[in-house]
């Protein structure tokens, strides 16, 4: 579709556009130009252009309508390739040189005429679910039918940002209560954040003729904003749109940096997410004018009476000649005024109500302007663009005409049905909106004490009232000093009008369009209910009311109403849908922020990271960490290099990069108690540096995590938990910490970037340790098992543990992560005598598999006991004190004989290692279904045993002792093994307390 350039429409003055820099523009492959200042939507109206997209069903000829998140029609891409973006609003979008838009309906197929009596509401339900193998071929016929933009194809060559911030009030909103309430916030001191969507604050007060104070509008908000920059503790966040209100006043913004930049913008980034919490949220988002239904209410020529205000006003363009103003309240008689001093004519306003008498209704007739009460625009009329307006007079309900019907010419239909407080933030916190018939308006609700809706949000449409709600709102308990005076004139009630009639029914009349978007008309709804749809949010999904990406600001209300009335109800029994996020469509780029790319799953390294490297480490991926997997010398494979580092440990000393291992701090009075409550053993007595073994439960008694931890001050214990489950436990026990123990003084900091830890393993390791570490005594007296010590070593001050996850003598040796490498370095040069091996994750996991420790998340699967991992020693008896998950403990299921039990397994031909995840059944060769009694969860050969091992997880494994059992492989052989300890090395744990 080419875009159709007409008389140009800019007025010779006023407005807020640069008529010194112009500004050249393409739009649907047409050069031309506007201002400084202008949106893509007032420049393209300034240069005649009509049509802006087709219809999604029909195929219609669209133009603009609004001005601003409303607009349903002008729905652009922006650029070309992997730099465009699609289906962004021309209303929205500030023009820059250079600027490239193509509508987004530019391949929108017409599907008018005949074909298009062929889809009424549902028509995708009734036409193209038989035969259902044909759905998804016509699903892609839609999608390409629907003409609403294209992902862009290719990496997103624009940077994102994501920052977190706080403060005291956050104000949604910079027109006149927005103002008014960050300017009393901001003056009692308060941290402020005001955000407004457009570039400039002021919302309508741009656009408006009124005085405030005895100077103009636009006067005094620019007054507001060089006082509001004064403030220190007050921030300005302009392009910036807050488009979701979430749980506990926590809000999503969306901040466009460089978009009103273009191509030419600096290197930086293009979008910036704000994940703001906020102690009190004034939400000012103002209101939505509602657009009146009738007859043909789409062709280009018809917009909102605030639109045609805002472009004449703002930025100086009459997007016509002759404007007949449809409305039904005295606000929009501002329009006709509006047009009568922009120089053009004003052919009539048509108001329903009676005998309106207004202020501005007196105003307008006193300026000539002919109105014509009693009246309805029951039809537009014209080819590609309005040339006329069908009036009638109507009954004092404005529900059935009541004399005949005449023309009127024209070239511009104005309309405006009321307004609508935009409560899309209010209800998104939970508060559904309630039905006014005074406003004639969904009213926000109050869900939360410190969220109030202000201002034409609040359904406040006097400004002095608007002003006076912002204020308050801003100062809360302190004085907000003098509110600005404002001289305006009193304004009649508005009439309730959703739907014009019309010499037809509504089945019969042209097109009456509630969703300009996705053609959801009046007789769609009609049919709807006729069909058996009550419940206004099926109404939605059946017509596609409020789909489309304008998420039904315009369409919504005017649909609930006809929707009222066929079913014979009010619509406060009807209700209306919920407005979820976002406001406005946020961009998957801004989302992701900077977390995409090497940095959408960060790679973790320990501070040996490179010395692993130039020894030629293979690498396991644990969690985020890059962990040492084995390291092979010349010509050996895994098996090889693991067989040698696991003899190295068990006959001399070995050396593990142990840095991964979670370690979170915890201090306070209460650390113990709150050990005692995650735990299932006790910390109350634990000695000062001393360690102990912990199990971790979830609430319903199974394991959540395990690990050692030390009591290294009075107040003060470091937990270590799993490498892959540090971030898991942390969270856990903020969880609990602060929603269900608050009351406990304890304080827990990951530290397992701060440390890092070297693991000597082995009857050597000792000698080697007290090469380097001379002011600890070594000795098993005076440095026993589970204990730790504070020295150097090397040089460095540490702290060294003494505990095992090998069965072997071992020592880790914890130091500042800047001094990793330094006390690695001086560990291998004291070894280098006693032969000392680097052993990675494999070896480790071969070790512990040979003493039956188990590792969580391989040997259980979240539905393990500590009883089934033959734990249960490391449950405290003493029921005078709970921990996490005892109850669940003792629940009938939890204590069944065949429960799947930890045991081990030792193939009866001894070197078939069996693959991890094998099921295990009775008998061999049996016919199915046959019955499974468990499975392996951990399998190795031991080169110290010179034999296959496996720990398994088998039903009432630990009664079965010496049994027999089978695995059956995949390819097609059956396995024997004999069910046996899970503890093949040194049952006595003699080697580990030498």
């Amino acid at each position: 579709m080419s875009a159709g350039v007409g008389q140009p429409r800019r007025l010779a003055s006023g407005g807020r556009i640069d008529r010194s820099r112009s500004v050249r523009f393409w739009f649907d492959g047409v050069a031309m130009e506007g201002y400084a200042g202008d949106t893509l939507a007032s420049a393209l109206l300034a240069a005649g252009v009509d049509v802006v997209g087709r219809s999604f069903k029909y195929g219609r000829p669209r133009g603009i309508f609004g001005h601003g998140a409303e607009e349903p029609s002008a729905i652009v891409t922006l650029g070309s390739g992997a730099a465009s973006v699609p289906n962004l609003r021309a209303t929205q979008i500030e023009l820059y040189d250079g600027l490239e838009a193509h509508s987004a309906a530019a391949g929108a197929k017409r599907f008018a005429g005949v074909f298009g009596q062929l889809m009424p509401a549902g028509f995708y339900y009734k036409m193209f679910m038989v035969p259902r193998r044909l759905w998804m071929t016509w699903e892609q016929v839609l999608r390409r039918a629907a003409g609403l933009g294209t992902v862009p194809s290719g990496a997103d060559p624009d940077r994102y940002d994501k920052v977190n911030q706080h403060c005291d009030v956050l104000v949604a909103g910079g027109g006149a209560s927005g103002l008014m309430a960050a300017l009393a916030a901001g003056r009692a001191g308060a941290r402020v954040l005001l955000v407004d969507e457009q570039a400039e604050f002021g919302g309508s007060l741009l656009a408006s003729t009124s005085t405030i104070d005895g100077i103009t509008a636009a006067q005094w908000v620019a007054q507001a904003i060089a006082e509001l920059q004064s403030l220190p503790s007050l921030t300005l966040l302009p392009r910036s749109t807050v488009f979701g209100c979430y749980d506990h006043n926590f809000l999503g913004v969306l901040e466009r940096c460089t978009d009103h930049l273009g191509p030419s913008a600096p290197a930086g980034v293009r979008q910036r997410l704000h994940r703001i919490r906020a102690q009190c949220i004034v939400l000012a988002t103002g209101a939505v004018e509602r657009p009146l239904v009738f007859a043909n209410n789409d062709l280009p020529g018809n917009m909102l009476a605030s639109a045609v205000s805002t472009y004449v006003n703002r930025y100086a363009v009459a997007p016509g000649e002759r404007l007949v103003l449809f409305t039904t309240n005295d606000a929009a008689y501002r329009t006709a005024l509006d047009w009568r001093r922009a120089g053009r004519e004003v052919v009539a306003v048509v108001d329903p109500r009676g005998n309106p008498d207004g202020a501005l209704v007196q105003e307008s007739q006193q300026a000539g302007i002919d109105v014509l009460s009693g009246h309805a625009v029951v039809e537009a009329v014209g080819r590609g663009r309005v040339a006329g307006a069908i009036v009638a007079p109507v009954d004092d309900a404005a529900t059935r005409l009541v004399g005949p019907t005449r023309r009127l010419s024209c070239d511009l239909i104005a309309c405006s049905g009321g307004w609508n407080p935009a409560v899309h933030l209010s209800s998104q916190t939970g508060a559904k909106p309630s039905w006014s018939d005074a406003a004639v308006a969904f009213m926000p609700s109050q869900s939360r004490p410190n969220i109030r809706s202000v201002g034409a949000a609040n359904g406040t449409r006097r400004l002095q009232a608007r002003l006076e709600e912002g204020a308050a709102a801003g100062s809360a308990h302190c004085d907000s000093g003098a509110v600005p005076v404002v001289d305006e004139p009193p304004e009649q009630p508005q009439q309730a009008l959703f739907l014009a009639p019309h010499p037809k029914s509504v089945s019969r009349a042209p097109h009456q369009f509630v969703d300009m978007q996705l053609d959801v008309t009046a007789a769609d709804i009609e049919l709807a209910a006729r069909e058996g749809y009550r419940s206004v949010e099926h109404v939605k999904r059946y017509t596609a009311l409020g789909f489309g990406t304008d998420q039904g600001k315009l369409g919504n209300v005017n649909g609930v109403a006809i929707l009222a009335r066929a079913l014979g109800q009010s619509i406060a029994e009807t209700g209306t849908t919920i407005f979820r996020p976002a406001y406005t469509p946020v961009s998957f780029g801004a989302i992701a922020g900077s977390d995409v790319g090497d940095l959408f799953d960060a790679e973790r390294r320990t501070p040996m990271h490179a010395w692993h490297v130039a020894h030629q480490a293979e690498w396991e991926d644990v969690g985020r960490w890059k962990r040492p997997w084995y390291y092979p010398q010349a010509g050996e494979k895994m098996d090889d290099a693991v067989r040698r580092e696991c003899l190295a440990v068990r006959q001399g000393v070995g050396i593990l990069d142990a840095s991964t291992l979670g370690k979170i701090d915890l201090q306070g009075a209460d650390a113990a108690e709150f050990l005692d409550r995650v735990y299932t053993g006790g910390f109350r007595k634990l000695g000062l540096h001393r360690c102990r073994y912990g199990v971790m439960l979830r609430e319903d008694g199974t394991i959540f995590d395990d690990g050692v931890t030390a009591r290294v001050g009075e107040q003060r214990y470091l937990m270590h938990t799993t490498t892959g489950h540090a971030e898991a436990v942390l969270a856990w026990l903020e969880l609990w910490r602060q929603t269900e123990w608050p009351e406990l003084k304890v304080y827990c900091t990951s530290v397992t970037d701060h440390w890092a830890t070297a693991a000597l393993a082995g009857p050597k390791s000792r000698r080697v340790l007290a090469k380097v570490c001379l002011d600890i005594d070594l000795a098993d007296r005076a440095f026993p098992f589970m204990s730790l010590r504070r020295g150097t070593v090397a040089g460095v001050p540490a702290r060294v543990f003494r505990i095992s996850f090998s069965g072997e003598l071992s020592f880790e040796v914890n130091v500042p992560a800047e001094h990793g490498q330094r006390v690695w370095d001086a560990l291998m040069e004291a070894g280098a005598e006693f032969g000392i091996m680097p052993y990675g994750t494999e070896t480790m996991h071969v070790l512990r598999a040979e003493k039956g420790f188990i590792i969580v998340g391989q040997d259980t699967d979240g539905s393990m006991t500590p009883d089934d991992m033959g734990l249960g020693w490391a449950v405290r008896r003493d029921k005078s004190f709970g921990f996490i998950g005892d109850r669940s403990l003792d629940l009938a299921d939890h204590r069944r004989p065949d429960r799947l039990q930890l045991v081990g397994l030792e193939t009866l031909e001894g070197t078939t290692v069996l693959p991890e995840g094998a099921q295990i059944v009775a008998a061999p060769n049996q016919t199915p279904p046959v019955a499974m009694h468990g499975h392996v969860t951990s399998s190795y050969f031991s080169a110290t045993l010179n034999r296959a091992i496996a720990l398994a997880m088998v039903r009432g494994g630990r009664g079965r002792m010496g049994e027999v059992v089978y695995c059956p492989l995949a390819d097609g052989r059956t396995v024997a093994a004999k069910i046996v300890s899970p503890v093949f090395y040194d049952p006595l744990a003699e080697h580990q307390r030498v």
